[in-house]
C-alpha cells in the first residue's frame, strides 16, 4: 500500500514520488506548484517505499488510479523492470524516473537527460556541436551523456575514477563518446559536475570536483548539485569570471517533462522554479 506522507492514508492523490528516504525530495513542492498553476485539482504526495518494494508500489499506483509517479533512489532500476513499457531513453539507460499510466498500462520514462539539456537551453547554452566533459559516471552522468549524444554534441568525454565505468558511460553518447582525465577539463567548452561533490551534506576537497585553475573564460560550467544552489565549484566560477549554471535547471526541467507527460499541458517552469528555490531557502 502507498501511504502518503503528511496526508490521510486514503487521500486522493493524482501523482507522487517514491523513494527511500524521500522526505527530503523537492518533487512535491515543484510538481504541486505546476498543478496549481495549471488550475488542476490534483494532489501530489511523497511515498516512502523501502528497497525491494517498487513493484508493489506500482501495483498500488494502479489500484489508486494515479496518473503518474516520480521515481528516485533506490527504485529507478527496479521500476524499469516492473513497468509495462519503456520510453526509448529509459530503455537505453535501464532506469526510470517517471511513470505514466496510459490506459491500463504503466509506461516508464527517463527525463533526466532531457531536463539537463532543456535547463541549459533556458540559460542560452546550445549543446549541439559542443565539446563536453562530464565528471562522474553514475546515474545522472549516464543520463546526461546519452542525451548529449542524441542532441548532437561534437564530443562527450567522461571523467571518472574507474576506467571501466567511464568507458561504459561514454559509450551511451555513441561515436562522440570518449574518456578523459581531470587534467584535461580546460580544453572543453562545457564542463558538467555530475558527482555529489559540493553537496551540502558532503565534505572534503573543498567541495570542488575539478582543478579550478584549469577553468577559463569562454567555458560554461554546470553543477548538477542543487543544494546549495551556489556550490563551491560555482562560487569559484564566479570568482574567475567563468559562466555557469546551477543544478536547479535540471531539477526543474526533468520535473517539467514529467508534468507534460502526465497532463498533456505545457508546464509552468517559472512557477516550478520559484517553488524549488523557496523550498531550498527555507531549509
Amino acid at each position: 500500500m502507498l501511504t502518503p506522507i503528511g496526508l490521510p492514508a486514503d487521500a486522493e492523490v493524482a501523482a507522487g514520488v517514491i523513494g527511500y528516504p524521500v522526505r527530503h525530495s523537492l518533487s512535491p513542492v515543484i510538481c504541486q506548484a505546476a498543478f496549481d498553476e495549471l488550475g488542476l485539482a490534483w494532489r501530489y504526495a511523497a511515498f516512502e517505499v523501502p528497497p525491494g518494494e517498487a513493484a508493489a508500489a506500482l501495483a498500488a499506483m494502479r489500484e489508486r488510479a494515479m496518473v503518474g509517479l516520480s521515481v528516485t533512489m533506490p527504485h529507478k532500476g527496479d521500476v524499469a523492470a516492473a513497468v509495462d513499457e519503456l520510453s526509448p531513453a529509459a530503455a537505453v539507460l535501464g532506469v526510470v524516473n517517471c511513470v505514466a499510466r496510459v490506459g491500463g498500462r504503466l509506461v516508464g520514462h527517463n527525463t533526466d537527460g532531457a531536463g539537463f539539456c532543456d535547463g541549459l537551453g533556458a540559460d542560452g547554452v546550445e549543446v549541439a556541436g559542443a565539446s563536453v566533459a562530464v565528471v562522474g559516471a553514475g546515474g545522472a552522468a549516464r543520463a546526461v551523456v546519452a542525451e548529449l549524444g542524441r542532441r548532437g554534441a561534437a564530443e562527450v568525454a567522461v571523467i571518472a575514477r574507474r576506467a571501466e565505468q567511464a568507458a561504459s558511460a561514454a559509450a551511451l553518447a555513441g561515436p562522440v563518446g570518449t574518456t578523459a582525465g581531470l587534467g584535461e577539463v580546460g580544453r572543453f567548452g562545457l564542463v558538467v559536475n555530475a558527482t555529489p561533490v559540493g553537496m551540502a551534506a558532503t565534505t572534503g576537497s573543498g567541495g570542488v570536483p575539478v582543478e579550478v585553475e584549469l577553468l577559463r573564460g569562454g567555458q560554461h560550467v554546470v553543477d548538477l548539485v542543487y543544494n546549495p544552489v551556489v556550490t563551491p565549484l560555482l562560487a569559484e566560477c564566479d570568482r574567475r569570471g567563468v559562466a555557469r549554471s546551477t543544478g536547479i535547471g535540471m531539477l526543474v526541467h526533468q520535473a517539467a517533462h514529467a508534468v507534460r507527460i502526465w497532463t498533456g499541458a505545457e508546464p509552468p517552469v517559472v512557477a516550478m522554479t520559484a517553488a524549488a528555490l523557496a523550498a531550498l531557502e527555507s531549509r
